[in-house]
């Protein structure tokens, strides 16, 4: 199959698949996913079903599993050349994408579908909202309303957490984030066990740093990637998804007298709808231009979604 390349297209590190293409390189992965499971999975507001799972996510298994397989051969390779025995260690897996894109959704089917793999290979999931600076810290900084931008998060605590789980060693923490009330949840941990697999999802996990000086350090979070995604839509199609969101929200999370935008949930729709665009505008749409775009052309895979929530557009980069 030729992928799509548009006439006097400037070079490119990418291959570009419209999603008929791309579900082609599905050949034989069984659908391993009920359309309940799928139902489960989704974020609200996602209309990912068991078709777009068959369309577009069984290629990207596919695909993983080809990576993943590479990685185990050339482990072995490696312990035979010096003579080591051991166990691998995980796979990581970075899933990145702006608020509301709909990463959880992808990281939550991706992780279904490769437990399923005839290996059955063990799978954890990671977000990086557990390694936001607790609100405390946030406030005393006076960067509240920079939530999800770099600096409020505890960086060197992502990566020594990477780091640890490179190494290969067991039982590694990492901390916990509660939605509902909006900040880490103190002494809360969720422990990683040597997984087969790791997925760590987060807006931020493309981001660059300032580079440490001596190099004794390592300088991104993405250096501890072995594969990586990028969830894309167009600026204004995300804005409407965080809004809808934000809306049915109210409805539902924020109703309870103990989540943190409780106090939005007895809004008029007309004041409700301005608040959301409020905030979209003012942070969640800077971070975007700033902080998350850029990183973009980083990923290993960028999935592209339509209005529709489904993916249109699949890149590629090429090897």
């Amino acid at each position: 199959m030729t992928p799509l390349e548009p006439a006097n297209a400037k070079p490119s590190p990418f291959l570009e698949f419209d999603a008929q293409e791309w579900s082609e390189f599905r050949a034989d992965t069984p659908l391993t996913l009920t359309g309940e499971e799928v139902t489960r999975l989704r974020s609200l507001g996602d209309r990912i079903d068991q078709q777009e799972v068959e369309r577009i996510y069984l290629s990207i298994s596919r695909l993983l599993a080809s990576h993943v397989e590479s990685a185990i051969r050339l482990f072995r390779q490696r312990s035979r050349f010096l003579d080591l025995h051991g166990q691998k260690t995980p796979f990581v897996i970075g899933i990145a994408g702006s608020v509301a894109v709909g990463k959880s959704t992808t990281a939550r089917i991706l992780r279904e579908l490769m437990t399923r793999w005839p290996e059955s290979p063990k799978v954890d999931l990671i977000t990086t909202d557990g390694f936001l600076l607790p609100n405390e810290k946030l406030r005393a900084a006076d960067i509240m309303d920079r939530k999800g931008f770099p600096e409020s998060f505890d960086r060197r605590r992502i990566l020594d957490f990477l780091a640890r789980i490179k190494a290969g060693e067991r039982n590694v923490e990492a901390p916990v984030y509660s939605h509902s009330v909006y900040d880490v949840v103190a002494g809360e941990m969720k422990v990683v066990d040597q997984p087969d697999i790791l997925i760590f999802e987060g807006i931020n996990v493309l981001q660059s740093s300032d580079l440490p000086r001596g190099g004794d350090e390592v300088p991104f979070v993405s250096d501890y990637f072995d594969f990586s995604i990028y969830i894309d839509a167009e600026e204004k199609v995300i804005e409407d998804w965080y809004v809808s969101r934000f809306m049915k929200l109210r409805q539902t999370a924020f109703r309870d007298p103990e989540a943190f935008f409780h106090r939005y949930s007895e809004l008029s729709d007309n004041a409700a709808q301005a608040v959301a665009l409020d905030l979209w505008t003012r942070i969640n749409l800077v971070n975007l231009h700033d902080n998350i775009l850029p990183t973009r052309q980083r990923a290993d895979l960028v999935l592209h979604k339509g209005a529709s929530h489904l993916v249109d557009r699949v890149s590629l980069r090429r090897l």
